[in-house]
């Protein structure tokens, strides 16, 4: 072969940039102690751990979870760690595994907050999905306290936060899901802290869980988002069992030039990382969001607002000509489904989000069922409501999830509203008597005794003062 006919491709990549920087994430890791929570930073991970539990309760009874279960049944294994919600006890990967893909699967879990008007509000990632499950699964094993599961918690929670708003947007915008990409990072921080693993041992943990970075956002609106969220979580647990068996990785996995920015994101913003873990935490700022909806968590300023405007002007279904939800442009590029048929596509349809609202007034776990998307009246609706890109929600930055709504009445009326946050974002928090209401909705919603569920809810406001987190999960099987 003639050599001139070969083209080479240099990419411009500058080996020195962020050298040293997934030796100051391990460090970060390795030093945390509980003294670095502030009690405010605590509060706000509690409310975070009871919703993911209760969100493990509900995501037990979906279809995702009965297939989850009979997957594991078949593999005759036992183990220690406890899939919630079931009469289960596997290995910890797999119980890691199904807890996150429970969490996920009514797409009613947290969400974290961008910073930059560059990034996709809403959009970076899940954290509790990915984190609390590897966890939760190693604590339990080994029998640990409810201050070393939330100290865990919250450093994987921060890894998986700063990854995520450090790497290059369009590292989402061109199809990777990074709760499945940037979670394996945070649930082997929480498994690796856990563990009580030294600097090397960390070092090898990252580019092992870094490895396994996988999951696409086509697959949206399907059981396999979900299962994004379940096998980041079990990768993070894999990363570190192998990590302590002595198994060799890259020690600089994050920066190096075909490390996990460069491959995953075609680049990173050092400054949002480099100095910036736990300074401030992201549960602090910008903060995450709890859903009050389960569903795309970019429906939900329109839905707050939808339902304001239904209240305060007695709309009724019947009184709707037509409704135009306008956001920016990267929120129909994530809110896909514009004609759903079951209750997976509705959560990512504005549409429906939309209709239901004015039909039924609610929109919980109830209404996402595939029965009610395929109502007659629910179809009729869904086809009123036009969803596309508004000039004044796209001039209000990516930083935020604008939604401008006008409502058309078959009396000529028009009213309209527009939103930037939801009820459950920093703008609008639960409190945790909130979050626990929304907890014994979902424990109820999967038919948990309330007897549980009731002590489930003060184990976790004292989370602190649990001696093994034991005590914790066994309300939870």
């Amino acid at each position: 072969m003639d050599n001139k006919s070969i083209t080479k491709f240099t990419p411009e990549i500058d080996p020195d940039k962020g050298r040293g920087l997934t030796k100051e994430v391990a460090q970060f890791i390795s030093d945390t102690s509980w003294s670095d929570l502030s009690p405010e930073l605590v509060d706000l991970g509690k409310k975070s751990i009871l919703d993911g539990l209760g969100l493990a309760l509900s995501g037990s009874v979906a279809k995702s979870g009965e297939l989850v279960c009979s997957h594991l049944s078949s593999l005759n294994m036992s183990g220690e760690a406890r899939v919630i919600g079931t009469g289960m006890k596997v290995p910890a990967r797999f119980a890691a595994f199904a807890n996150g893909v429970a969490i996920h699967a009514d797409d009613f879990d947290d969400t974290q907050l961008a910073v930059g008007k560059d990034r996709v509000y809403g959009l970076l990632t899940h954290p509790t999905a990915p984190v609390l499950p590897a966890a939760l699964a190693k604590a339990e094993v080994s029998g640990l306290s409810g201050i070393d599961l939330m100290v865990a918690y919250h450093v994987g929670v921060e890894v998986e936060c700063k990854v995520s708003e450090a790497i290059s947007p369009r590292h989402y915008q061109h199809g990777f899901h990074s709760t499945a990409t940037c979670g394996p990072l945070g649930a082997v921080a929480a498994a690796a802290k856990l563990g009580r693993f030294d600097q090397d041992q960390i070092l090898r943990a990252l580019a092992i869980a870094a490895s396994q970075s996988a999951g696409l956002r086509e697959n949206f609106g399907s059981m396999t988002k979900p299962f994004h969220a379940g096998r980041a979580s079990e990768s993070g647990i894999v990363a570190a069992e192998f990590a302590e068996l002595g198994w060799t990785a890259a020690d600089g996995i994050l920066e190096a030039p075909r490390g996990f920015f460069q491959a995953h994101g075609g680049g990173y913003d050092l400054e949002a990382i480099s100095g910036r873990l736990g300074d401030p935490w992201t549960f602090i700022s910008p903060g995450v969001s709890i859903k009050p909806h389960p569903s795309g968590s970019l429906t939900h300023p329109g839905m707050t607002e939808m339902l304001r405007l239904i209240r305060e002007h007695g709309i009724i279904a019947d009184q709707v000509e037509s409704v135009a939800v306008g956001t920016n442009h990267n929120m129909p590029n994530a809110l896909i489904h514009h004609q759903p048929t079951d209750e997976l596509q509705a959560k990512f349809s504005m549409e429906f989000c939309m209709a239901i609202l004015l039909i039924e007034g609610k929109a919980g776990l109830g209404e996402f069922a595939d029965e009610v998307v395929n109502r007659a009246d629910v179809q009729e609706m869904i086809a009123r409501v036009d969803f596309g890109v508004h000039p004044e929600a796209e001039a209000a930055g990516y930083d935020k999830m604008t939604t401008i709504i006008d409502i058309t009445l078959k009396d000529g009326r028009e009213i309209s509203g527009r939103a930037d946050f939801g009820k459950g974002s920093p703008a609008n928090p639960m409190t945790y008597d909130e979050a626990a209401e929304k907890f014994r909705g979902c424990a109820e919603f999967a038919q948990w005794p309330q007897a549980k569920t009731a002590k489930i809810v003060e184990t976790v406001r004292t989370l602190e003062s649990l001696q093994n987190v034991r005590e914790l999960t066994e309300n939870c099987l």
